[in-house]
C-alpha cells in the first residue's frame, strides 16, 4: 500500500494506485468488465469501422466530430503542419546516430523537444486555449514525420518528405516506404490507429497530464508520455507477440512452449490486459482485419490465441486472460509491411492524439499533481545528527 497525504489525513490506496480516481475527464472511459471504451461518447471501436483518423482527431481535440466541411477544413490544416522546421530536420540525423539500436521512440524524446522549441512552444499554464489547442495540433501532425525520418535515416535512407494530398494514415506508410500505400493496408492501418488513440488513465496518459498540472509546455508533456510507453509492460509489447510467434513456430509445439512459460511465471506476451476481464474489444476487431488479409500468418496467430486462452483457463483458473491489443495489432501491420522496430513507434504517433487531449484537459486545472509516498527505510537519527 502506498500513501496519499492531504493537510490533515493519510489515505491508504492500492499499490500501483490500481482503481484510484485521481480526477474526472470528459476524453474517454474503459469499461473492463463490458469489455467496451469509447472516446467522448461514441463507441472507439465504432468510430474505427466507420470514420476517418482526422475526424477522431478532431473528437478529441475540439470536442466534437466533424460535418464534411469541418472535416476537410481540420485535414487541411493538420496536413500543413507536417513539414519540419529546418533546423529540427537539420538535427534529426545526429538524433538518429545517437540513437542507434534504441530506434526511433527513443530519438522522438529528443525531436519533440527539439520541435517545441523551434515552435516556439510555451508553458500551458502561460497561453490561452485556443494557443495550447494549436500547440498540440502542431506536434502531432509533426509525430509521423519525426519517427519516419529517423527510421529511415537509421536504416541509412534519406527521410521521405510529407505530402499534404494523402491522409494521415497514408503519408505516414508512404513516408515510411517510399511508396504511396494501397487503400486496403492504407485502411487496415488508419483502423489501427484509431483504436489506439485514447485508452483511458493509462501510464503514459497518467504521466502526461502530471507533467501538465506543473504548467509545462506541450512538448515536454508529449515527451513524459513517450517515455512511459516506451516500457515494454506499457506500448513495448505488439513486436514481442510477434516475437512469441516466431518462437512457437508450429501448431504441435503450441502446448509444451505455452505450458512451460506459464509454470515457470513467465507472462505470454499479447495476453492479459490491467483492465479488460473480456475479450479486449480492440484485438477482437484486429482480428477481424488480419482474417480479411488472411493467409497462414493469421491462421496460426488464431491457433495460437484458442490454445493459449485454453491453457491460460486450465493453468489460471478464474483469471480471464484473453488477447490484448498487442496480439493482433502485430500481426496487422506485419501485414502491412510495417518493421517490427516501428511497431510501438506507431502505437505513440495515434496515441499523441490521445495525449493531447488529456493534456488540453489537465491544464485547464490548477491544482498540480502531488502525491506522497510512505518512507520505509532506515530510522532517521534525531533531527540534524549525522554520523561523523
Amino acid at each position: 500500500m502506498s500513501v496519499n497525504r492531504t493537510a490533515s489525513t493519510l489515505v491508504e490506496v492500492p499499490r500501483g494506485l490500481a482503481g484510484v480516481v485521481v480526477t474526472e475527464t470528459e476524453v474517454g472511459d474503459v469499461r473492463g468488465s463490458e469489455g467496451f471504451y469509447h472516446y467522448r461518447e461514441y463507441s472507439a471501436v465504432e468510430l474505427a469501422r466507420t470514420r476517418g483518423f482526422e475526424d477522431v482527431w478532431h473528437l478529441l481535440v475540439h470536442g466534437e466530430l466533424p460535418d464534411p466541411e469541418r472535416a476537410a477544413a481540420f485535414a487541411a490544416e493538420t496536413a500543413a503542419l507536417r513539414r519540419l522546421p529546418a533546423e529540427v530536420r537539420a538535427a534529426l540525423p545526429a538524433v538518429a546516430a545517437a540513437s542507434g539500436t534504441s530506434g526511433p521512440l527513443a530519438g522522438l524524446r529528443t525531436a519533440l523537444s527539439l520541435l517545441g522549441a523551434a515552435k516556439g512552444f510555451r508553458p500551458v499554464y502561460d497561453i490561452d486555449a485556443d494557443r495550447r489547442r494549436a500547440d498540440t495540433v502542431a506536434a502531432c501532425a509533426a509525430v509521423p514525420t519525426l519517427l519516419t525520418a529517423l527510421y529511415r535515416l537509421g536504416q541509412g535512407l534519406d527521410p521521405v518528405e510529407p505530402r499534404e494530398d494523402l491522409s494521415y494514415a497514408a503519408n505516414y506508410l508512404y513516408m515510411l516506404t517510399g511508396t504511396e500505400p494501397d487503400p486496403r493496408r492504407t485502411r487496415a492501418v488508419e483502423q489501427y490507429l484509431i483504436s489506439t488513440i485514447d485508452h483511458g488513465f493509462n501510464a503514459s496518459t497518467f504521466t502526461a497530464r502530471v507533467i501538465a498540472s506543473t504548467g509545462a509546455d506541450v512538448a515536454a508533456c508529449l515527451v513524459g508520455a513517450v517515455g512511459a510507453l516506451s516500457g515494454p509492460l506499457h506500448g513495448g509489447a505488439p513486436s514481442r507477440a510477434l516475437d512469441t510467434l516466431d518462437a512457437i513456430a508450429t501448431p504441435d509445439r503450441i502446448d509444451p512452449w505455452i505450458r512451460e512459460r506459464v509454470l515457470a511465471g513467465d507472462r505470454v506476451m499479447g495476453f492479459g490486459h490491467a483492465v479488460y476481464r473480456t475479450e479486449d474489444p480492440r484485438s477482437r476487431m484486429l482480428r477481424e482485419i488480419a482474417q480479411e488479409f488472411g493467409g497462414p500468418r493469421v491462421e496460426f496467430a488464431v491457433e495460437v490465441e484458442r490454445h493459449v486462452e485454453r491453457i491460460l483457463a486450465e493453468l489460471k483458473p478464474g483469471r480471464e486472460l484473453h488477447t490484448n491489443v498487442e496480439f493482433y495489432a502485430g500481426v496487422v501491420m506485419e501485414l502491412c509491411g510495417l518493421p517490427r522496430e516501428m511497431f510501438t513507434p506507431t502505437f505513440a504517433a495515434a496515441r499523441a492524439i490521445g495525449w493531447s487531449a488529456n493534456i488540453l484537459e489537465q491544464a485547464t486545472d490548477s491544482k498540480i499533481i502531488r502525491p506522497v509516498a510512505r518512507y520505509v527505510g532506515p530510522k532517521p537519527e534525531a533531527a540534524g545528527a549525522v554520523p561523523a
